[in-house]
Order: C-alpha cells, then structure tokens, then sequence
C-alpha cells in the first residue's frame, strides 16, 4: 500500500526534487513572470507563517475567491502549511445568498480574495459576523486604494511571515507536521443547483491519492507548459494542473486576468500563443469555439484551401478511427495521406496553438465524439476524462498512445469500479447501470450533512449517481453515457439519458446553439433549443428573404427541424440515437444558457433542473396542439 501522504509532503518532497524547475507562469504588467518549485514552497512558508502569527489556529476554514493566477496557488498552500481548510469559491458567484450561504456554513473564520472580487466580499460581510479577516492579494486593483475595517493586504501578511519565521520557525515546524493524511485539505461546494449547495469535504490523503492514481492513466513530461483555462476552484484543476504539474517538474501558466470573466476569456489566444503551452485544460464548450474558429480561419481563406481541408480532414478521421484501432480494416493506404496533410495543412493550424499543443483534456461534461474525432485530425488530440469532485475527482481518463473515442478513458489504478443495477446488484461489462468506486480518493462526506454522506458512500463505496458501462473488449475502459438526474421517463415508465443527442445536435448543427430533450412521464419528447440567431438569418437572407418576416422566420425554424430530422428515419443520422427519444416538438428559447442566469454551472455545462424550471410554460406549451406546429408564434418571437 502506498505511503499516506499529505498535501505539504508532497509539496516537500517534490518542490525539493525540482527547486529550479519553473513552476507557475503569469503575466503581470505586460510581461511573463517566472516562480520556480523552490519560491512557491518558501513563499507558501511566508503566507503560512503570517497566517498563524494572524491568530489562525489549525482547523480554522479560509474561503479563496479570486480568478486563477499565481496567488491563488500560493495562498491555497500557505493556508495549508498553517493547517487551515481551504473552502475555495467560484468566481461566477454573485454577491447575495451563494457567497453568504458557503462562507457561513463553512464556518469561515478568514477570506483570502483579490482586489476585482473584494467589492462582493465588502456587499456581505455583515451577513458574515464570524469572519475576522478579510486578506487582500492586491496592493493596488480596479475598484479600491483604500482597505477598510478588518481588511489586510498579502504582502502584509508575508512581511508578518518573514517576522515569525525568525522568532518561532519551530512552532511553524511543528505546526505542518501535526497534519495528517486524514486532516481536511478542502471544503469544495456543489453548484447546488436543486438545493442548498453540498460541501464536499475532502482530505489531504485523497488528494495526494488522486494524484498518485491519475499517474497510472496520464504522464506529463517534465519542463512542459500547462494551460490551465478551468477555474482553480474545480479540484480538477488541483489534481491535473497544480499538484500533478509539481510532481512531473512541469509548470502552470495562467490566462491573463481582464477587468471581467468574458475580457478574462478574451485573452485565451493571446495566452496560448505566448506561452505555447504542450498541454491545455479546458471544458466542451471551449474546445467547440476553438474549433469554430479553426474552420472560420480555413474558410476566409477561400473555397480551394476550404474543399482540400474537409478532404485532409475526412481521410485522417477515416484513418484514425476510434484512436485505438488506427489504421485497421483496410485505411492503412491513408497513412501517406495524412502524413502530407498534416505537414502542409494541419501543422499550419497547430501554429495558432502555439504549435507545441501534444494534447488537452476536456472535463466538466461528456465530451462530442466528432469533436475529438476533429482534434485528433488535425493533431491536437483532445481527450475525455471523467469524474467528480466526490471522488477528488479524477476516475478515469484517456491519454496518449491510449484512447478510444467515445469512451471516458482507462479507470485509475488503485482504485474498484462496479456497475451496478437498480437493486445494486453488479452487472456484467458492456451492460449499463450506476457508476460506483471504492478508493482513497473517495470524499470524507459532506459538511455537516451526515443524511446525504449516508446516502452517497454505502460501506465505503461511492454511489456516483452516473449511468456507464465497463468496455467488455478491454474493461480498463469505462464509458460514461449520461447522469440518472437526467434521465428521460416516458409515459410507460422507460427511461432513457438525453447528454447524447443534445451534444450531438448542438456539435453538428450550425443552427443550434445548445438543446435540452425533455419528457417527464408524456406521451413523447420535446426540445427547448436555443437558436445561433446571426447564423441562421445569414442563411435566409442569402436566400433573398428578410430575416424578420413570417416567410424568412419560417425559413430559420425549417432550417433547425431538418437537423433534428436528420436523426430520423431517411435522415443521414438515422439510427444514431432511438427514434422514440427525439423530440416531436420543439420550442426556441428567447436567452442563451449562461452563468449569469444560472441555466449553466461555472465548468459550462448546462444545469437541466434550471432552465427547465424557467421555461416551464413553454415546456407546458410544446405539450398542446398549438405548440406541436412548428410554425407558432413563440418560435416566431424568440427569433
């Protein structure tokens, strides 16, 4: 059994291993700024130091809310070096109930925060009596110059730091190394979507466990740069970026911080292309933009280099397969092929990734198999993985050299993974039922919610609430199909997951920007769908009708049903999905699913209970006559 380390051992260990190794990457004042293993560790110990001679005691919670950058990573490791939970918050909440709801039932006592975010800490601090510090990253930022009652600058606390590492360098000692393995390292808060948000509580043994885990299925090279563009609040972005990153000697590089989070999303390709990284973690929907502007970039370039693309493209994905069996069945004669594209064509597109890209992992949602079948063509492998943060969160992921398209990837090592049926009873490989695991990455719990701890961990297996099946030609392989929330239950009682179709239709259709199937016990399904507007009246008007006339609105909804169509009898994607789970009516969706309205979560994916509870009369409507006619009147107005 391997050695139950904590996080600071880690740290120790590996940060000693590689003390040069440049470690984390950021922009600051224009330029790339540098800190190596050896300066994140001393750094940690100033934070850490200052933290205690602050009056924090171990086990006290600290809430994080910031953007991702080198501070975030610092601050995290200084709170722990000085034995607190850290209770990292997503920048995507807002001012009011969320942020008060996680700093008070965390029991917060201390709030680490940077200047763009400390104006929503200063809106609720008197709903949040029993914090005594707020600590400021920033010496300057947009919104303040000034720090008000009970609010200290970083550098502050670093300089106090400095101070008692000369005086008690012992008791700080003494204080990291009295945390053990089972001490808690985190409280990760759900995006409590259908309720008050669960606190999963998780330990420094499940962390360093993920990590030593995740390295049986992935291998990072050492020097490499890692793009993280996930939020650092994901545990993912723990496991896959900061503490794997650490083990293999490689770096974080981070996206330059806008006054916002969508001029922050606007500096990507800047960050890309200066810092070339070999490795990005990223979400669905963002690999979707990339490769919307890989193809918009190809077609400005006029029809020839557009028709030789599609052609380099389809004769590589015929080539590649399913990843796994590249090559077979009589494609080897495309080798020569793909090798000449990918010199004179695809390597070219490579260059607006910085043209070192080896691959990115998607994570946060289940993954378009076109869309890795895409970034596998044009060599920038783009891999599924899987998992949650109850289990800290890593359980599978595909890799170099080892994938299979459509799967979530090879399941870690250590760690049992069963499915199981309704009566959970273990079912046989290549037959779906629940995901459950059994490892040291499992959570602690929840947060002072022992009902819903009892409910998820059952004699120390982990109930993931997941629909998949284990690969029966190689049941390393595990392939997610969808969540049991989400299931679909017709009016006879069968059930069926919807995650396949929606992402399918929104990859493949120019016309739709996201889809959500419905059916809750009715006698057939139906489709809130949100339309791309400027896409589709471009179309009608190269058509020669005027975008909002009743013959032009027409023509747009013609457009967006023969896509659906297409999945049906006579379609080109006939037999792809089952015909009684497509949608008999569907109903266009006046907003856009966004963070901001809540009708998705901060990983991009889109939260069902929410915009089915929002556009519950339309859903009421797409049930009556009138609805079932495309042609009706709320289609007309969402257009």
């Amino acid at each position: 059994m391997a050695e139950r380390i904590t996080i600071i051992d880690y740290i120790e260990q590996h940060s000693r291993k590689f003390p040069d190794n440049v470690y984390l990457r950021e922009k600051v004042d224009g330029a790339w700024k540098e800190i190596t293993q050896k300066q994140t560790r001393e750094t940690a110990y100033r934070i850490g130091a200052g933290l205690m001679a602050l009056g924090l005691e171990k086990g006290d919670k600290i809430a994080l809310l910031s953007e991702s950058r080198a501070m975030w990573v610092l601050a995290e490791m200084g709170a722990l070096y000085a034995g607190a939970t850290d209770v990292p918050l997503s920048v995507n909440l807002g001012e009011g109930k969320d942020l008060v709801f996680r700093i008070n039932h965390s029991e917060s006592k201390w709030i680490m925060v940077s200047g763009n975010h400390l104006p929503k800490i200063r809106a609720i601090m008197p709903e949040c009596p029993d914090v005594k510090k707020v600590i400021v990253f920033d010496d300057t930022a947009f919104d303040y110059d000034t720090l008000e009652k009970d609010e200290i600058r970083m550098s502050e606390i670093m300089s106090m730091g400095d101070a008692f590492l000369k005086a008690h360098e012992d008791e700080f000692i003494a204080r990291y190394k009295s945390i053990g393995p089972d001490d808690y390292a985190n409280i990760s808060y759900t995006s409590g979507t259908t309720a008050d948000p669960k606190g999963i509580l998780l330990t420094h043994r499940n962390y360093t466990a993920n990590v030593e885990q995740s390295q049986s299925v992935i291998t990072i090279d050492e020097n490499d740069v890692m793009l993280i563009i996930l939020p650092l609040d994901h545990c993912f972005a723990h496991v896959a970026g900061i503490y794997c990153m650490m083990h293999y000697g490689g770096s974080i590089a981070f996206v330059p911080i806008g006054k916002n989070a969508l001029a922050t999303l606007r500096n990507v390709p800047t960050a890309i292309a200066e810092t070339r990284p070999h490795v990005m973690l990223s979400v669905p929907a963002l690999a979707r933009n990339f490769k919307k502007n890989i193809e918009g970039g190809i077609k400005k370039k006029g029809k020839t280099t557009e028709k030789l693309f599609n052609f380099a493209l389809q004769n590589a994905i015929k080539y590649n397969k399913e990843y796994y069996n590249r090559g077979t069945g009589g494609t080897f004669w495309r080798k020569p092929l793909v090798d000449l594209f990918d010199k004179i064509l695809f390597s070219k597109v490579r260059e607006s990734f910085g043209g070192r890209m080896k691959f990115f992992v998607g994570g946060g949602a289940l993954l378009d198999i076109e869309l890795q079948k895409f970034f596998c063509a044009v060599g920038i492998p783009m891999f599924q993985g899987y998992g949650l943060t109850e289990a800290t969160p890593i359980i599978c992921a595909n890799s170099m050299g080892h994938a299979r398209f459509g799967s979530s990837g090879r399941i870690v090592r250590p760690m049992d993974c069963v499915i199981l049926d309704d009566e959970g009873k273990e079912l046989p490989h290549g037959t779906r039922g629940e995901i459950v695991i059994r490892g040291e990455n499992v959570m602690a719990g929840y947060w002072k919610n022992p009902k819903a701890t009892a409910d998820t961990i059952v004699d120390n297996w982990l109930h993931t609430g997941d629909m998949g099946y284990i690969c029966p030609d190689d049941p390393s392989f595990l392939y997610v199909v969808g969540r049991f929330k989400s299931l679909l239950i017709s009016s006879d009682g069968e059930k069926y997951s919807p995650e396949g179709f929606e992402d399918n239709l929104t990859e493949t259709s120019k016309w739709v920007n996201a889809c959500v199937l419905h059916n809750n016990q009715n006698p057939y399904c139906v489709a809130l769908i949100v339309p791309e507007k400027k896409a589709l009246q471009e179309a009608v008007e190269k058509k020669g009708l005027k975008a909002d006339s009743e013959e032009g609105k027409k023509a747009m909804l013609d457009l967006i049903q023969a896509d659906v169509n297409s999945y049906k009898k006579g379609g080109k994607n006939e037999g792809m999905f089952p015909e009684r789970w497509l949608p008999t009516a569907i109903g266009l969706c006046d907003e856009e699913f966004t963070i901001a309205n809540k009708m998705m979560n901060s990983t991009m994916k889109i939260v069902r209970g929410k915009v089915e509870e929002h556009y519950a009369s339309l859903l009421e409507f797409l049930y009556t006559p009138e609805g079932k006619n495309l042609y009706n009147e709320i289609n007309f107005k969402a257009l």
